[in-house]
This record gives C-alpha cells, structure tokens and sequence, in this order.
C-alpha cells in the first residue's frame, strides 16, 4: 500500500513510524513540555533522525476528561506549527484534529494527512477531507473525550469496531474520499477497557484483513499503565512492546513518544524477518 499527498510517496509496504507532537499545554504524557515553537521544532528534529518519518501534530487534549478547545485556540497552536515544520523538514505532516476549519488551513500550509479520532463526523469535516483530497484516518470511538472512560461497554468489541470502521469507510467513499486515501484506527483508550484494548491487539490483523492500512496508538496509554502499574513515564519499554505486537499483526503505521525505541524494536524484527 503507497500513500500520496503534495507530491509525496509514502510506502506502507513496511511499517512507518508515527511521531507525537502534543501542542498542547496539557498532554497526558508529556505535560505540555514542547508548547513553545523552538522546543517542538528541536522535538520534531529529534523524531525525524531517530526514524520517524511522519510528524503528527495536535492542538486539542483528547485525553479522558480533557476540557474542549476553542476553534480559535485550535488554529492558533496548530497552523503556526504545521508551516514551522513544513519549512523546515522534509517529511510527511499529520494533523490530529476533527474540525473542517483546521483542516482547510492546515493543508494550506503544509498538511499531508488528516488524522481524526472522530472519522470526520463534525460538521462540515466530511465534506472538507473529500475536497482536500488527501490520506485521512479515521478512528473508532465510543463517546467523547470527557466521557468516554466512564462506562465503556460491548458486545463484541472486536466485530462493533470493525463493523464502525467498515460503515464509516463506505460513507467517506460515498463522499467521495477516495479508498486509497482511507486509514483505519481502532481507538485505543477511546471509549475502551483494558480488556477491551487488548482484545482488539489481539485482532489486529482481523481489521488489516479488510484492506485499508491500521494506524496503531497506544503509546504511554493507560491499557499500558493498567497492566504495568506504572506511571506514563514510565511506559517506554510497554509502549514499544504494544507498537512491535502491532506491527507484527500487520499495522502500517505506529504512533508513538519514543520514537528511537520503537525504530530499534522495529529494526530487530526485520533482522529477523530479512535473515
């Protein structure tokens, strides 16, 4: 599977690495420690070398009980930061966002992919991802951000996700999103339990079997902390487990904080694979 955006080729046939930059004040993981532009620009740096090759880029806490951002403050944090790094770095740009407006402007200046935890069901982001025309991923969630955490309940998590993904695909096509341009996310942490997010590890390669290629996030989440007990700095080592079992079942893309550890982790594996 190739992905392509603004005359960029991104080849899925081997897993990407995803780098997390929270441009936020308050991150769950790292506690807003890159909200300042010469900070994120050094962090984005630093992804890129040890082997990212997308850099995604948010501006709204979308951890559990987070308080919801302005479309001003959005813009605000988010399109500064999207035209510092497409100046300065030649790698794919990723937008973390759900609102149209965001979109629009992101992609005015730089944006390669939108990446939505809400499958582009906020007014008028359907529309607007069609009209850009380019790579999004859409994620299963079940609630909100304040609330999601509170009561998440299943029949079946692995068939109610896959059947959300699987609808929600064919509204986009419907749409007029192109199939290519369609990555599925299963929602770790959104709207699940430990057991919950494990079971659909366990399946991954169920939703890879579909034909769109899976973007796994579970980096320093709780489904890590729970089974640990450890606090979120202290998950590197649970988080890039999560990430190889992930690309071992098939994901095309891992969206992680550590980035080193993970291409290193990702390294062997292909050793192994390669010999």
């Amino acid at each position: 599977m190739i992905l392509y955006a603004n005359n960029k080729v991104l080849d899925l046939s081997t897993p990407q690495i995803m780098g997390i930059l929270n441009f936020t004040p308050d991150s769950f993981s790292d506690s807003g420690q890159f909200f300042a532009l010469d900070k994120a620009l050094f962090h984005v740096e630093s992804m890129l070398n040890a082997g990212a090759t997308i850099i995604d880029i948010g501006g709204e806490s979308t951890r559990p009980m987070a308080e919801e951002v302005t479309l001003e403050q959005e813009l605000a944090r988010v399109i500064p930061m999207v035209e510092a790094v497409r100046q300065n770095f030649d790698c794919w740009i990723s937008v973390d966002t759900s609102k149209a407006e965001v979109m629009k402007e992101a992609a005015q200046v730089g944006m390669d992919l939108i990446n939505d935890i809400r499958a582009l069901r906020e007014p008028n982001a359907l529309l607007t991802a069609a009209e850009l025309d380019l790579p999004v991923c859409i994620m299963h969630m079940q609630g909100e951000p304040r609330t999601m955490q509170q009561n998440p309940y299943y029949e079946d998590v692995v068939a109610e996700v896959f059947a959300f993904l699987q609808t929600r695909s064919a509204e986009c096509i419907s749409a007029g999103i192109r199939q290519e341009n369609i990555i599925w996310d299963m929602g770790f942490g959104f709207g699940k339990n430990v057991v919950h997010n494990y079971k659909l590890l366990q399946n991954l390669a169920h939703f890879c079997a579909a034909g769109f290629p899976v973007l796994a996030g579970l980096s320093r989440k709780s489904m890590i902390g729970n089974v640990l007990d450890k606090a979120v700095e202290d998950r590197v080592v649970g988080s890039v487990a999560g990430a190889l079992i992930a690309m071992m079942h098939g994901a095309a893309i891992v969206r992680v904080h550590d980035v080193e550890h993970t291409a290193d982790a990702l390294k062997i594996w292909q050793a192994t694979m390669n010999a």
